[in-house]
């Protein structure tokens, strides 16, 4: 799955005299940079006082995203095992699960990948706040 990983950084009133700058980073899947853009501004649009903008979009890749009720998300890099006879080949890719802890996290991606032949090198809480998935409709 391509996405699009947004970092915005805005002023946000946060229920004081004075507005408090944040910096948070979504997960957008989108059809290009502009529309990811737009997607994340529409969402903080009712949160921002001030300044607001986005100092980066990347394109970033997932083999998974399993969402759940976590306020966190976490990266896990898993090596992926196949067999074709007597040659084995191993391919890294990245997964994001949701979680509360990374504890969780990790035994919601043991139970995901059970029918799967791979191996976990790690995981780690991402920066990520959301995820945000809408339907992409193609134009062929």
């Amino acid at each position: 799955m391509i996405f699009h990983q947004v970092n915005v950084t805005y002023e946000k009133q946060t229920g004081e005299d004075n507005p408090g700058k944040v910096k948070e980073t979504y997960l957008v899947n989108a059809v290009n940079c502009a529309d990811a853009e737009q997607q994340v501004m529409d969402e903080i649009k009712p949160f921002v006082f001030g300044d607001c903008s986005t100092p980066q979009i990347r394109v970033r890749q997932f083999f998974d995203v399993f969402p759940g009720d976590g306020e966190n998300y976490y990266e896990a890099k898993v090596e992926m095992i196949t067999i074709d006879g007597d040659k084995e080949t191993r391919k890294a890719v990245k997964i994001l699960v949701q979680d509360n802890t990374i504890d969780g996290a990790l035994m919601e991606l043991d139970r995901r990948l059970a029918s799967y032949d791979c191996e976990i090198l790690s995981i780690a809480k991402s920066p990520i706040i959301e995820v945000m998935r809408k339907e992409i409709v193609s134009c062929e």
